[in-house]
C-alpha cells in the first residue's frame, strides 16, 4: 500500500521521533516518499497546502527535522523522507548579542548560534542592485538569513581588516573575521 505523504504524518512520525535536543536527522535513511506542498518563504513563514502554519509548536517541530542534501530541502523521521520548498534560507536570524566568545544569534524557530569557525558568517550581493544578503550557519549545513535590523546593528560594529591581499569591512566573532564588502567600495 502507497501511503502518500501528509504534514499530519511527518509531524506524527516527528513527535515520536523527538527526545531531548534535535533528532539525528543527518543519521536517518529513510524511503524518499515525494514532494510536500510544504514551503519556508524568505521571512521564515512556513506554508503548508498554500496557508501559513500558524501554531509555533508545529513550526518548531517540522524546523527540527530539516536536513539539505545538496540543493534540496527535507523533512526527515526514521521512517520517511519528503522534499519541501525553501525559497532563501531555513531560518530568519531574527537577533543577535554579545556575549563571551562573539555574538550570538537566535532564529525565529529559537536555534542558538555564536557566529565564529563552526557557525561563520557570510554575505552574498544581488549582481544587478548589490543588495547584501547576509546568512550565518545555524545548525549541520542549514543557515539563517540574517534579518534587516539584525544587519544594520552588525554594520555598527563592523571594523576594517586586511582579509585575502585586500582591506574589508567585516564583522568579527568568535575569533574569527567575517568579510561582508571590500573597503575601497565603501568610498564609492
Amino acid at each position: 500500500m502507497i501511503v502518500t505523504p501528509s504534514a499530519e504524518s511527518i509531524a506524527s512520525s516527528a513527535k515520536a521521533a523527538a527526545g531531548k535536543g534535535l533528532p539525528p536527522v543527518e543519521k536517518w535513511d529513510p524511503p524518499f516518499c515525494g514532494d510536500l506542498d510544504m514551503r519556508i518563504a524568505r521571512d521564515g513563514t512556513w506554508f503548508y497546502l498554500g496557508t501559513p502554519i500558524g501554531r509555533p509548536g508545529l513550526v518548531w517541530l517540522f524546523s527540527s527535522i530539516i536536513r539539505r542534501d545538496g540543493d534540496r530541502y527535507f523533512l526527515v523521521t526514521p521512517v520517511e523522507k519528503v522534499g519541501i520548498t525553501v525559497d532563501d534560507a531555513p531560518f530568519v536570524a531574527v537577533d543577535f548579542d554579545p556575549v563571551v566568545g562573539g555574538l550570538e544569534f537566535v532564529t525565529n524557530v529559537g536555534d542558538r548560534a555564536i557566529a565564529g569557525p563552526d557557525h561563520p558568517i557570510r554575505v552574498t550581493r544581488d549582481p544587478e542592485t548589490g543588495e547584501p544578503s547576509p546568512y550565518v550557519l545555524i545548525r549541520r549545513n542549514l543557515e539563517a538569513l540574517i534579518d534587516r535590523k539584525s544587519f544594520y546593528r552588525l554594520v555598527e560594529l563592523g571594523v576594517t581588516e586586511a582579509h585575502e591581499g585586500r582591506d574589508w569591512f567585516g564583522i568579527r566573532s568568535g575569533g574569527e573575521f567575517f568579510p561582508i564588502i571590500p573597503s575601497a567600495e565603501l568610498d564609492v
